[in-house]
């Protein structure tokens, strides 16, 4: 384990950066179809699906190359970026009937349903694209603003829908948080890409409706899932706590990534509101859902903040690390800085898998590793990277 105080230096987190990408690259790149493949057993290395390729981790794919050449990386990781933004623009993209494909099987369509979290990926590899100086990045960005405006947004409740049909004839009752934590995301690295204000009002909007607004009956906390009024759905996948997008409960890792958003937000924007709000958060995720005894985030908790699903994914903490970084900054209270260390502390310890420093996906709740699925994976990096990235522009 690294000495404590050492996540603090920027050259550090540019090679921890370097290094969770060098897990990947250079089998990452499908010179057969085009793109990435992002289906890696997390303690061998080995890829063991060649075809899948989900609209998320493209995106995402691209999103972490970008940061890195933005952060003067090796020279390779900027026609990687390229390479991503081509892909998503060439062949997720529907030229026939608009939006993204949400899986392909090699180039082919698998699973054509237009998904607003995915589409709210796309915007921010392309944000993250144009900060790098990709050209085309640059050009498409508010074309798919535009798009996720005109299908996904609904302006009296100043958040988006879920999904549509392959068509865009149909869309889906349901409301989810998740989506709309990444569109807000997603906005803000528009708005940091362009300086255009219209992306700062909608990652503000978002978040006032998410983390305020909807959270006077839930004392404070960010309930997931919702209907098509935008009324609290706690029966939704009640039975199904564990789903890859949609479970059912609390999620320590949500409220401590909206803790990231708005203290990061809280740069751009002067709403009162956003620290606060932010500190309250970053406080409930820590109150609810950490292991005191063993470290880590439990995955959920229920509705009488009792830990649910006790798994303990590692997003939720590359979170942390990001929500921490960005509170020191905004509040300069030295509390946010011992978290900071304190989670890459239990990171190191039981998070990375190897030398080359990627991250498990999910350990038990003893902290032992769960071995690597065949499902169609979508976590490429991404977490851990932007907890790197957040801590370099958040402590420098």
């Amino acid at each position: 384990m690294v000495t404590e105080g050492n996540y603090r230096q920027q050259s550090r987190l540019e090679d921890e950066i370097e290094r969770i990408l060098g897990f990947y690259y250079p089998d990452c790149l499908d010179d057969t179809h085009g793109g990435y493949v992002a289906q890696f057993d997390e303690a061998t290395g080995e890829v063991y699906d060649r075809e899948s390729k989900h609209l998320v981790a493209t995106a995402r794919f691209a999103t972490n190359f970008a940061l890195a050449d933005r952060l003067g990386g090796p020279e390779w990781c900027r026609p990687a970026a390229q390479r991503g933004i081509d892909f998503l623009l060439d062949t997720h993209r529907d030229a026939d009937r608009g939006g993204f494909h949400w899986l392909l099987d090699g180039t082919d369509p698998a699973d054509s349903r237009r998904i607003c979290y995915g589409h709210a990926f796309v915007l921010l590899a392309l944000a993250r694209g144009s900060e790098a100086g990709i050209d085309r990045a640059t050009e498409e960005l508010e074309g798919v603003y535009d798009l996720i405006d005109e299908r996904f947004w609904e302006p009296d409740h100043g958040l988006c829908k879920s999904a549509y049909d392959p068509d865009w004839t149909s869309a889906e009752e349901y409301r989810g948080q998740n989506a709309n934590m990444h569109t807000c995301e997603a906005m803000i690295a528009a708005y940091e890409a362009t300086g255009d204000e219209m992306f700062l009002a909608r990652a503000m909007t978002i978040a006032e409706s998410l983390t305020v607004a909807l959270t006077d009956d839930t004392d404070g906390l960010v309930w997931e899932h919702y209907t098509a009024e935008w009324e609290h759905d706690f029966e939704y996948n009640r039975d199904d706590p564990t789903h890859t997008f949609r479970p059912w409960g609390y999620q320590p890792g949500h409220q401590i990534e909206w803790a990231k958003l708005l203290a990061v937000l809280s740069r751009y924007h002067d709403a009162s509101w956003l620290v606060p709000r932010a500190v309250e958060l970053f406080d409930a995720a820590i109150d609810h859902g950490w292991d005191d005894d063993r470290g880590g985030f439990y995955y959920s908790f229920d509705l009488d903040r009792d830990p649910l699903v006790t798994e303990k994914y590692s997003w939720e903490v590359a979170e942390a690390i990001g929500a921490a970084a960005a509170l020191a900054d905004r509040t300069s209270e030295e509390r946010y800085l011992d978290w900071y260390d304190r989670f890459w502390a239990y990171a190191d310890e039981h998070l990375i898998a190897s030398d080359a420093r990627n991250w498990y996906t999910k350990v038990t709740e003893e902290n032992e590793p769960v071995p690597t699925t065949d499902g169609v994976a979508v976590e490429p990096g991404y977490h851990p990277i932007g907890a790197c990235f957040e801590g370099i522009r958040s402590l420098e």
